[in-house]
């Protein structure tokens, strides 16, 4: 009977206080490694998948790299703090660079902690748009985080795009290269994001020509000049937003590119020297970009002002015709008896005469100084 009763404590789920001080059930026997997040989890060793399981959970996979060597990569997205605790418990992460990968929006950055390297990278993605207008989302952003070690690959992502599924496969085909170890799996990861960047910088320039011919051709009717600020002010600020991706990760791409560090295998790191120099020409087009959209913003709002002086020059001259017959008529209004030519038979066609003939020559001198 004690043996029933013992097996039964060791299935039966148990209580335990949550984060917020409840009594929650919870599976005593559950491994507090095992997460949701993880989207996949493999061992290799040799440059070649152990498994095509990915039901592995991380703690069976350090189990299998502490017995045979090789190395674990873990992918996950999205991961809460609960589901990252034991994940980071088993492996000896920081504190602060957990905090960090569980909580997203963070400055692209590369951090060392002990014999971890924590990488951040930004994720750029082009929105397609059948037409760009002053609402339309441009790039959208997402994260990925990276923590590298001796033995391990950790990879948490943030945002709805930028998987890394295909990358795996695409990687584990490259046996020689996943050879190298973790370091070949996070030179590959920053390869794949700083693709992306050259792609989106592609699709952002189509956008930028697209603005640039339309502010500088000759208006459509019910669009008058000007009308373009709105669309260039937003493809403004997804250009800021792709800035803050490219610039910050200029200086972690140079010290893995240039520093030695005794958890990047000297072969990869001449890798990481090509990444280094695709990102480089890339934050030089969104510097650009960046210029370029200022100098159309300025013509634009200076087509703007010169469109509104034209308006009040032709608003003024017409005033100063319509002046002319103003005065005449509010002379001759007056009323009183000895007026000009008042009982003259042909005084008022004379007086009409007058008008329009004052009026054809106010009209043909501001024609002629480009007023109307």
């Amino acid at each position: 009977m004690s043996m029933i009763r013992d097996l039964r404590a060791a299935v039966r789920p148990s209580l335990r206080k949550n984060t917020s001080g409840a009594y929650e059930k919870y599976d005593a026997t559950r491994d507090p490694s095992a997460s949701s997040a993880v989207v996949d989890c493999a061992v290799y060793r040799g440059g070649r998948r152990l498994t095509e399981q990915s039901c592995l959970t991380p703690r069976e996979a350090m189990l299998r790299v502490r017995e045979g060597g090789g190395f674990a990569w873990i992918g996950l997205h999205e991961p809460t703090e609960e589901e990252f605790a034991g994940i980071a418990a088993e492996f000896g992460l920081h504190p602060l660079a957990v905090e960090d990968a569980v909580h997203a929006h963070q400055r692209p950055k590369l951090e060392r902690y002990d014999d971890t390297l924590f990488t951040v990278f930004k994720t750029i993605h082009y929105v397609e748009h059948a037409e760009l207008t002053a609402t339309s989302e441009v790039v959208e952003t997402g994260e990925v985080m990276c923590f590298t070690g001796r033995d391990f690959v950790i990879t948490v992502r943030h945002g709805g795009k930028g998987s890394l599924r295909a990358l795996r496969h695409r990687l584990e085909e490259d046996v020689d290269l996943l050879a190298k170890g973790p370091s070949a799996v996070l030179h590959s990861i920053s390869d794949h994001v700083v693709d992306g960047y050259i792609a989106v910088a592609s699709a952002v320039q189509d956008d930028i020509d697209e603005v640039e011919i339309d502010v500088f051709s000759a208006p459509t009717k019910g669009s008058p000049r000007g009308s373009d600020a709105g669309r260039i002010y937003q493809l403004k600020r997804e250009v800021l937003e792709f800035k803050r991706a490219v610039s910050p990760l200029l200086r972690p791409m140079q010290l893995l590119s240039e520093r030695p560090m005794r958890l990047i295998d000297p072969d990869i790191q001449k890798y990481f020297r090509d990444v280094a120099d695709h990102l480089a020409r890339v934050h030089e087009q969104v510097i650009g970009f960046d210029e370029l959209l200022n100098s159309i913003l300025q013509a634009n709002l200076a087509q703007a002002t010169v469109a509104q002086n034209e308006d009040m020059r032709k608003i003024t001259s017409w005033a100063a015709i319509v002046a002319v017959p103003t005065a005449v008529c509010g002379i001759y209004g007056m009323n009183f008896d000895h007026m000009p030519e008042l009982h003259w038979r042909y005084g008022y066609p004379m007086v009409l005469g007058a008008i329009g003939l004052l009026c054809l020559t106010i009209h043909r001198t501001l024609k002629r100084n480009g007023w109307l």
